[in-house]
């Protein structure tokens, strides 16, 4: 981050560049030492957390090889794949585990209420589209649907706005059902949480990701993994 901002690299450029390649040396040893020390490389190499600690140090082995000012920009634009080595700390968050396995329970629910506010912001601005009319600023139905999920969102940009009684009674609705509709993803993924939390304890492999492993497993069933809890 510190080094996208022009100051600092003129003045700590050196330093960067250091830090840089330390980082990616200690990386690069950690990616080698796991698929040399796991069972089935190759489980790891295409799992989840493996393309990610791959793709935290290839930027700058990309650098080496693309020498010159010429290509400067593009080399910019794939170091922005080191903000993949953030996700790398999810392998030591037990509780990462419980949230992911939440977000998955609950992703059919989830993806109802999205289509139910989707279905919401198109009736609502193509209501607004048909009250307020092109001289107000609604001047389609998909900029009035801009206009209907930045008020349901409660944002509220302020560039477009109602300027008849049934339009500004149509937006103070959205408005306040806007409140309650952001609670509702919340409540959803907090109760699925609660029961992850309740039901019996599994675990999961971090190499391949398979669930539900015994408790008591000490190597994973599919790729003979050693279990760490």
């Amino acid at each position: 981050m510190l080094d996208s901002v022009v100051e600092y690299t003129q003045q700590y450029g050196h330093i960067f560049r250091i830090a840089e390649w330390t980082f990616t040396i200690m990386f690069t040893v950690e990616y080698s030492l796991r698929i040399f020390s796991i069972r089935r490389p190759i489980s790891y190499i295409f799992s989840f957390f493996g393309i990610i600690d791959f793709l935290a140090i290839l930027p700058t082995y990309l650098s080496l090889f693309m020498p010159g000012t010429e290509v400067f920009a593009i080399i910019r634009v794939l170091r922005v794949l080191r903000i993949f080595r953030v996700l790398k700390l999810v392998q030591f968050m037990g509780e990462a585990d419980l949230l992911m396995t939440a977000m998955i329970a609950s992703r059919r629910k989830v993806f109802i209420w999205l289509f139910l506010v989707m279905n919401i912001v198109i009736i609502l601005g193509s209501i607004m589209y048909l009250v307020e009319g092109k001289n107000t600023g609604f001047d389609s139905i998909p900029s009035s649907i801009y206009w209907a999920v930045v008020t349901l969102t409660t944002v509220g940009y302020g560039d477009v706005v109602p300027q008849t009684s049934l339009g500004q009674a149509i937006a103070s609705f959205i408005m306040v059902l806007g409140y309650s509709i952001i609670a509702v993803p919340t409540g959803i993924v907090t109760s699925e949480i609660t029961f992850a939390g309740k039901s019996t304890r599994e675990q999961r492999c971090v190499v391949c990701g398979k669930e539900g492993l015994s408790e008591d497993a000490k190597f994973c069933s599919n790729c003979a993994s050693k279990l760490t809890g």
